[in-house]
């Protein structure tokens, strides 16, 4: 599905909403690690919170992060090691570019399309704008941390499901074979894939 699509099933999917004058209470994002992935446990949660489309909720964390990822059982799971605070952070802007009023600063917003033009309009003061398209790479993503054919001192953290080690540098995941948890070793750097880096120990 690509942007356009989740768009026009979040505007379709967005419920009529009464005027309030209570402010939303967003849960707090819970990650959980998963080997080389990260989970985004209560993803649907947040998204019926705002009452928006969990998949189009998805895929806006998954451009903020820079990274790949997919949408199952409510929860989503990206390539990568990410914390609650990335997601909340997520949350977040997607939260100001998709739910709250600019002018009243109220959640009561549904999603419209005005001259195929998506736009946010709010239920509480009438007030709208257009929502913008983003790239398909998030404009908020730093520089590589990690580049083939480098050599880097990482801290081996954790074991893969083969037996590698793994570091983690920036928002990359690095597999070490022949390291163990709490060493400090230089790797090369062999390959790149999405965020994940295959390394080998450095002579």
């Amino acid at each position: 599905m690509d942007y356009e699509d989740s768009l026009d099933r979040a505007i379709e999917e967005t419920p009529d909403i009464g005027g309030s004058d209570e402010r939303l209470s967003i849960p707090d994002a819970t990650a959980q690690k998963d080997g080389a992935f990260t989970r985004f446990t209560n993803l649907s949660d947040i998204a019926d919170t705002l009452s928006r489309d969990p998949e189009h909720l998805h895929r806006f964390v998954q451009r903020e992060l820079g990274t790949s990822g997919t949408f199952e059982e409510g929860r989503g799971r990206y390539n990568g090691s990410f914390s609650d605070g990335d997601f909340d952070a997520a949350v977040a802007k997607y939260t100001d570019e998709y739910v709250t009023c600019t002018e009243c600063g109220l959640p009561d917003t549904r999603l419209v399309r005005e001259d195929r033009t998506p736009m946010l309009r709010c239920d509480a003061c009438g007030a709208f704008r257009p929502v913008s398209k983003r790239s398909s790479t998030s404009s908020n993503v730093s520089t590589a941390a990690v580049e083939e054919g480098k050599t880097y001192q990482v801290k081996i953290t954790g074991t893969g499901r083969k037996g590698d080690g793994v570091a983690e540098k920036g928002k990359y995941t690095i597999f070490v074979p022949g390291a163990e948890e709490g060493d400090v070793v230089e790797v090369y750097i062999k390959n790149i894939s999405g965020t994940l880096a295959f390394s080998r120990l450095a002579n």
